[in-house]
Formats: structure tokens, C-alpha cells, sequence
């Protein structure tokens, strides 16, 4: 058995050896001639599973250590018969603490008031759940728009997209990318939000049009964007111009991490019958990177935005990569994971 996988999935190295013949390549650099005799490939966002790239291949299992699977081609996969899976909700906590960092830290460089401020949330899967349950722990009011969780659940928990956007405060996307998502935030979108209110993208660049959002910037408020169109080639006017710029690391925490590579190597052993495997998860017993619990019950709005920036200082992440933005991916590679918070 022989499997290609992304040298920078971290505590991958040495899990699978026992079982089969591992090859390490990064992972944009991964070539169709790489995989022709792989029976599995265990990836990141960067490895493009086309039909190009795979066909001819003996591949029959594809498990990426990430939430999302717009990289491959799931039609084709289907049609032939190769396995997908995904880490669904692995970088959920990490996500969340890096809205709230990013939110609070820019509220009180800016000296903006969150009290009684109404949270809209734009697709509300693992991530989403997460941060709504964080954003009514801390007071806010919460608008959800996921249509495809209203059609299964009904409408009563939900709004229509152009609502939350006229009535929120604070908008942020959690969508995964596909054809109804991409360029949804658009001339329309950011006219119909609320002057002055918070813009968040942490989940894919292309479902923002960056022009669109340049030209929505004097009327709305602060910006806050973590995935970029065409990374790691991106708009850097738009990076300049915006409050927080990072490099597509909002889930990269220690909890994150061990969760999406546990996914990834479960999957490949439940698809092979490596039952040694079927429960595997990184053992790293490290208390420094232990995830804390916070008491945030009773603090003012200072109080928040100090205690989420002593736990994570996301202005660091931000003035790093302004510094280097060419730098895109070895920042990426080269992160140091962060603890995860929680309340």
C-alpha cells in the first residue's frame, strides 16, 4: 500500500509506516506523476484533486485534514468510485477564538461600543454553532442564515440573508465554497449591511469579490479578513486597507491541528481496515498547550477585549504578515499553533 500525503499535516510522520509505504511532499507541490501508483492521499487545501490530477491513477481514498473539499473534484470522485472524507469541524474552536480576538481588538483600538450589538452569522455549521453559542455568552443578539439547515429544520431559527444583513452589527462568514457561495458577498450584499457595521471572512476568500468590498469600505465598518482570493497570490490593496489581515490561519490552533490530522488518518484506516488506527489520535502531552477555560461572566467590555488578547494577540499575526505578505505560505507552514479558549 503506498500513500502520498502533505509534509505539512502535522503528527502524520510515523503513524501509517507500520501499514504502508508513505511519501511526504508539500503539498502544492504534489504532481499527477506523484500519485499514479498512491493507493491514498492524505492532504491540505493546496493539493488540487482535479481530474486532471487524478485521472490514470490507482487513488481510491482522498481524506483531507481540512473542514472544507472544494479542492476536488467530488463529481469526479464520485464517477470513479474514490473515497472522500473531510475533517468536518476540526478548526471550529480555533476559529471561533480568532473572531473574538479579532472583534474585540478592533472594537477597542477604535473605541466602538458593543453593548446591545446584534451578531449576524452567515452559515452556521460547526464553526457557526460555535460562534453563536460564544456571541450569547457574551450578550450579543444572534442572527443565523444557513438556508440549507432552515430547508431540513424549519425557518424559525434562521433569517434571509438580506435581513441579518440590514440589521446586524456584525457580520461574519462561515460558508463553505460552491456554486451558491462564491462571490455572494457582493456590491448588493455589502450595500444592504448596516453603516459602520464589522465585516469577518474566515472561511473561503472566494465568496467575497474584492473589488466589491473596496468599494464598500467608506460605508461600512471595521474589516476583518483571514481567506483570500487567490492566495497565496492576493489583493494586497486589500490587505493594506483592512483592520486585520492574516494569512488564512484563523483555525490554526494545537486543538485544530491534532483534530484534523485524528479525521484524516481515521478515515484512511476505516477505508483500509487498519483497525490499529480506527481510534488514533496525536498524543502530545503538553499542558502549555492544554485548551483554557475562561470566566468571562460580569466583565465589561474591556475586561473581554483583555483577557481574549492576553490569550490570543492577534494584532501579532496581523503586523507579521503585513510585514511579509509574499510570505503567505511559509507563515502558514511555519505558524505556531496556538491553545484553544473556550467558555
Amino acid at each position: 500500500m503506498k500513500i502520498v500525503a502533505d509534509s505539512v499535516i502535522p503528527f502524520l510522520r510515523g503513524v501509517f509506516e507500520p501499514y504502508a509505504d508513505v511519501v511526504y511532499i508539500d503539498g502544492k507541490e504534489i504532481t499527477h506523476e506523484d500519485i499514479i501508483d498512491a493507493d491514498a492521499l492524505i492532504i491540505r487545501t493546496r493539493t488540487k484533486c482535479s481530474r486532471t490530477f487524478l485521472d490514470g491513477t490507482a487513488v481510491k481514498m482522498i481524506s483531507t485534514a481540512t473542514i472544507g473539499t472544494d479542492h476536488i473534484d467530488l463529481d469526479y470522485c464520485s464517477e470513479k468510485g474514490i473515497a472522500v472524507s473531510n475533517a468536518a469541524g476540526c478548526n471550529a474552536g480555533g476559529v471561533m477564538d480568532y473572531v473574538f480576538s479579532a472583534l474585540y481588538g478592533t472594537a477597542s483600538r477604535k473605541a466602538i461600543n458593543l453593548n446591545g450589538d446584534t451578531f449576524g452569522i452567515i452559515g452556521v455549521g460547526n464553526v457557526g454553532r460555535k460562534i453563536a453559542g460564544m456571541a450569547e455568552y457574551l450578550g450579543f443578539k444572534v442572527l443565523r442564515n444557513d438556508p440549507p439547515r432552515a430547508l431540513k429544520e424549519g425557518p424559525e431559527s434562521f433569517c434571509s440573508l438580506e435581513y441579518l444583513l440590514e440589521n446586524s452589527d456584525i457580520v461574519t462568514m462561515h460558508t463553505p465554497l460552491n456554486e451558491t457561495t462564491k462571490g455572494m458577498a457582493d456590491d448588493l450584499f455589502f450595500s444592504l449591511m448596516k453603516p459602520g457595521a464589522f465585516f469577518i471572512n474566515a472561511s473561503r476568500g472566494e465568496v467575497v469579490d474584492d473589488e466589491a468590498l473596496l468599494r464598500a469600505m467608506p460605508k461600512i465598518g471595521p474589516v476583518i479578513i483571514d481567506t483570500w482570493n487567490h492566495e497565496p497570490d492576493i489583493n494586497q490593496k486589500l490587505m493594506y486597507k483592512v483592520d486585520i489581515a492574516t494569512p488564512h490561519i484563523a483555525g490554526y490552533s494545537f486543538q485544530g491541528k491534532q483534530n484534523g490530522t485524528a479525521g484524516a488518518v481515521r478515515a484512511v484506516a476505516r477505508h483500509f481496515g487498519l483497525k490499529a488506527l480506527y481510534d488514533f489520535f496525536p498524543n502530545e502531552n503538553n499542558p502549555e498547550q492544554e485548551p483554557l477555560r475562561l470566566d468571562l461572566r460580569g466583565m465589561n467590555q474591556g475586561e473581554v477585549a483583555a483577557v481574549l488578547q492576553y490569550n490570543y494577540p492577534i494584532f501579532t499575526d496581523d503586523f507579521m504578515f503585513r510585514m511579509t505578505p509574499d510570505n503567505f505560505e511559509k507563515m502558514r507552514s511555519e505558524y505556531q499553533y496556538r491553545r484553544e479558549f473556550y467558555v
